[in-house]
């Protein structure tokens, strides 16, 4: 079947409402580019559907259930700047959450003992419980997702992806110094925004 065919099958397949990112690939694209929007397309399908389930079922949102998430794997609790990287988002956002949180009842704050200046914050009983409502609703939601993909297309696709992701992380310091070597010198030393 020719590539053309295969896409053609696919918008079929999904209509117009549902190619997504995917729909930004051409045929005559390199493979490529085509496997970095297909990844970008399941990504995002996923991810909105999962927010659309918390958003109905809990009235929450997809942040505030990686933030719970994040300090459930973390009993201790974690200090906010930490919390903030492994969130990827910025201090300020975390902060703001963390107000609502604790408000609710759900996080509760603690002073750093190796620090007194700085925070860290943790998972109330009544914020590990709702959250173990959450998860266990969300792991159904991805197990009822992937229900009609053969388990060994599921296991071939973890496998691939894995393979993929330690590929990435050994070539990320070749593609990069590429980048730089070929990037316009800037007058101004400054960076762009």
């Amino acid at each position: 079947m020719t590539a053309h065919a295969k896409h053609f099958r696919l918008v079929q397949s999904l209509g117009d409402d549902h190619i997504g990112l995917e729909a930004r690939a051409q045929i005559d694209d390199h493979m490529e580019t085509r496997i970095w929007l297909r990844l970008l397309a399941c990504s995002t399908q996923i991810e909105h559907q999962i927010r659309q389930l918390l958003r109905v079922r809990f009235a929450t949102s997809l942040p505030r259930f990686d933030y719970l998430a994040q300090l459930d794997r973390h009993p201790e609790g974690l200090r906010m700047n930490v919390l903030s990287r492994y969130l990827m988002v910025t201090g300020g956002n975390v902060t703001g959450l963390t107000d609502q949180l604790v408000k609710e009842g759900l996080v509760r704050r603690i002073v750093n003992p190796e620090d007194r200046r700085s925070w860290r914050v943790a998972l109330t009983d009544k914020g590990r419980a709702e959250f173990a409502e959450m998860a266990a609703e969300h792991e159904r939601w991805l197990v009822e997702m992937f229900k009609g993909l053969p388990a060994e297309s599921r296991d071939a696709l973890y496998e691939h992806l894995g393979h993929l992701r330690v590929h990435l992380a050994d070539r990320r310091a070749e593609v990069e110094a590429g980048a730089v070597a070929r990037a316009p010198k800037r007058r101004s030393g400054k960076t762009p925004a």
